[in-house]
């Protein structure tokens, strides 16, 4: 059972660093482009347009991954119970293989797979997750996983938003967007480091560097064509 929240808790972990991260990160830049060349309530209008479709855009991706994983398991599993159904004596061998590997008798990996094949659901359970190294994935995995992707990107795009909100001007917007965006970077960096089991410094530096050189090619680009 721990084994399982462990899991599940991985995954959100994951879906929540997607989110954040390139909210962080596409906003920003988009916000630094626009301040070559738009005025603050533009660069506001646009940021909330991107922050809309892109939270939709990632959502999406993140529903229609965890929907991939539910069916490629579930065709896996019906592939298997028709394997232990018409193929019965492969399977009992490659159930015989398995145990091999962890250094059991030829008669005890005999008398187990057996013994197994009594009971085909429990014997298609331990396949798909010793023969084929799949887990059973939650049911309810593609819409957490849209919903946390979706709210993460939200949170992170309207960080290096705000600022343009209290500015006269796109050129002080980017300034205090800039400090507000790459302190929660490295904020943001250090987290993720951290529930991922990474080095710290490594991982802050990578996340803060990406958003800092999305945003200047933004704004050079745009500052290049104007």
């Amino acid at each position: 059972m721990s084994d399982e929240k462990h899991f599940r808790s991985s995954e959100k972990i994951r879906d929540f660093v997607i989110g954040m991260s390139d909210g962080l990160t596409v906003p920003f830049a988009l916000a630094a482009g626009l301040s070559a060349v738009a005025t603050p309530s533009l660069v506001i209008t646009a940021g909330l347009a991107e922050i809309a479709a892109g939270s939709i855009a990632m959502g999406l991706g993140g529903y229609l991954a965890g929907r991939t994983e539910i069916e490629h398991y579930d065709a896996e599993e019906q592939r298997e119970y028709e394997e232990v159904k018409h193929k019965h004596e492969v399977e009992i061998r490659e159930t015989k293989e398995i145990f091999a590997q962890y250094g059991l008798s030829d008669e005890l990996q005999e008398q187990i797979a057996r013994e197994m094949a009594k009971k085909p659901k429990e014997w298609v359970d331990f396949m798909m997750r010793f023969e084929l190294g799949l887990e059973r994935p939650d049911k309810n995995r593609a819409h957490h996983s849209a919903l946390i992707i979706a709210i993460s990107y939200i949170i992170g795009g309207l960080i290096p938003l705000s600022a343009y909100f209290f500015t006269s001007t796109a050129e002080e917007g980017l300034i205090y967007s800039s400090i507000i965006t790459l302190l929660c970077l490295i904020v943001f960096g250090l987290v993720k480091s951290k529930l991922t089991g990474q080095p710290l410094l490594k991982g802050a530096l990578r996340v803060t560097l990406i958003g800092a050189a999305a945003a200047a090619a933004a704004f050079t680009i745009a500052k290049m064509i104007a």
